[in-house]
């Protein structure tokens, strides 16, 4: 008897160790679970306000898929400000970060251990940029979308993105934009950032500077009204909007499509200016 109850341990055993090269076990799938080939790629954003990391990485895989490339499992990990997204792609808590081609350029061009990631799944994908408003202040949005019709008409928006965007020398330190004063006139405080170089960008001594600085200075001088920037960050723009902190901030319009919400990052109660520009998304990795 004891003889039987020993082969029959035996037998159990082999069983096991069977199954373990199998399924492992105690497994219910019956199925081999490989991981190894699974590439998982983090990637840096600004927060968005109406999507969580998860929600953002579901959007990723839907637009590879559309594309028709070869899938991989982009992780999004939310930071509140470009400096700490940076240091997350430096310090190897990211593999990529995302921006846009301008502010790619700029990036590369002042630190030589960046350089563009190779995605051409995003390749086409673009955002339009605006300015923000409190809903209830439809005077503002009015003129600041008179004012963007004007130099549209008169050629000096495109003026501006040429000297600001096409044609900077992102190595250099860009000039400080002088701000007209008018005596007596209403004043717009209006949120800037500094994470998107050279479009919204605050320079060492505090000073914003760069395209979009440049662009209220000429509207300024079109409504006859003050400017007083107020630097905030990204993490708390809508906050700063919602809470008459500021009158204006700038803003991204993600496109309506059939895969990105068109609320994705547009928080209640606020209204978007036309677009004055827009430009495509980009990757930036660690050089290999």
């Amino acid at each position: 008897m004891g003889n039987d109850k020993l082969n029959l341990k035996k037998f159990l055993v082999a069983i096991c160790a069977a199954g373990l090269l199998m399924t492992g076990c105690g497994s219910d799938s019956g199925e081999v679970k490989d991981d190894s080939q699974t590439k998982i790629t983090k990637i840096g954003m600004i927060t968005h306000l109406n999507a969580g990391e998860k929600q953002m990485e579901e959007y990723l895989f839907k637009v590879q898929e559309k594309a028709r490339a070869k899938v991989v499992n982009h992780v999004p990990v939310f930071f509140d400000n470009l400096n700490q997204m940076e240091m997350g792609l430096e310090s190897g808590k990211v593999d990529k970060i995302s921006t846009y081609d301008c502010v790619a350029d700029y990036l590369i061009d002042n630190n030589d251990k960046f350089e563009l990631a190779n995605d051409s799944w995003i390749s086409g994908l673009e955002d339009n940029f605006c300015f923000a408003v409190r809903q209830e202040n439809t005077a503002l949005k009015a003129d600041l979308d008179k004012s963007l019709d004007a130099m549209k008409d008169n050629g000096s928006l495109n003026k501006l993105i040429k000297e600001y965007i096409i044609d900077v020398d992102n190595g250099k330190a860009p000039p400080k934009v002088e701000i007209p004063k008018f005596e007596g006139a209403d004043t717009i405080k209006v949120g800037v950032t500094g994470d998107l170089p050279p479009l919204d960008l605050i320079l060492a001594d505090g000073s914003p500077a760069g395209f979009n600085t440049a662009l209220l200075a000429e509207i300024a001088k079109i409504l006859h009204k003050n400017i007083e920037f107020v630097e905030i960050d990204s993490g708390a723009r809508a906050a700063a909007l919602s809470a008459d902190q500021i009158d204006v901030i700038f803003w991204v319009a993600v496109p309506v499509s059939e895969i990105l919400p068109a609320n994705i990052d547009s928080p209640d109660g606020i209204e978007l200016s036309k677009p004055y520009f827009k430009n495509d998304i980009s990757h930036i990795q660690l050089k290999k």
